[in-house]
């Protein structure tokens, strides 16, 4: 009888990496980001904490690379081309004061790479498809999508990452008030001259 081999180390890495990944899923919806630790996971996943520092660097590129974000943007067919601006405000308004995983990720894509490209991530699949059904010219759509994004992003960032008082103090009505427009404008206006 001939002893069976021991698995290969790339199917070793992968069960490893996802062992981690599903630890981590579970620890940061159930304690946060801030008050998941990287002991705390590893020990879920069965593993030696260094395994995740060699796999994910640090705490950010762990939360960057366990968590998926669906931004549930609605249907872009469901939306009027004249209401579009008012729509996502209203919507990322909301997904932002019930989700403290955006908010999380938002604090780590500003610091970290691989947070960063899961934001880019999360833009390309997700923000630039609804970008192209309102954009008038398709080789600005690109840009015009980024452009609202730093508009939704920048209130996010203002609002719950950074606190300013008065970006706080607005009401949702009010924030869509004044940020519908800007957002509408960059999806639907013409080029400016």
């Amino acid at each position: 009888m001939t002893p069976s081999k021991p698995p290969a180390p790339r199917r070793r890495s992968e069960a490893t990496r996802t062992a981690i990944l599903d630890a981590a899923r579970e620890r940061f919806a159930a304690d946060g980001y801030e008050r998941a630790t990287i002991r705390a996971i590893a020990r879920d996943a069965n593993i030696d904490p260094s395994m995740v520092m060699r796999y994910y660097g640090n705490k950010e590129g762990l939360f960057a690379a366990a968590v998926t974000i669906d931004l549930r943007l609605p249907d872009p067919s469901s939306l009027s081309r004249e209401e579009v601006g008012r729509a996502l405000v209203t919507h990322f308004l909301a997904m932002w004061e019930e989700s403290d995983v955006l908010t999380a990720l938002l604090r780590v894509g500003a610091t970290n790479e691989a947070g960063a490209e899961r934001m880019r991530g999360v833009f390309r699949d997700q923000v630039l498809p609804l970008a192209r059904r309102f954009c008038p010219d398709p080789e600005q759509v690109p840009v015009r999508a980024a452009l609202v994004s730093s508009h939704l992003l920048g209130l996010a960032l203002t609002r719950y990452v950074l606190r300013f008082p008065p970006a706080v103090a607005l009401d949702a009505e009010e924030a869509v008030a004044w940020l519908a427009p800007a957002v509408q404008r960059c999806l639907t206006a013409p080029y400016p001259q």
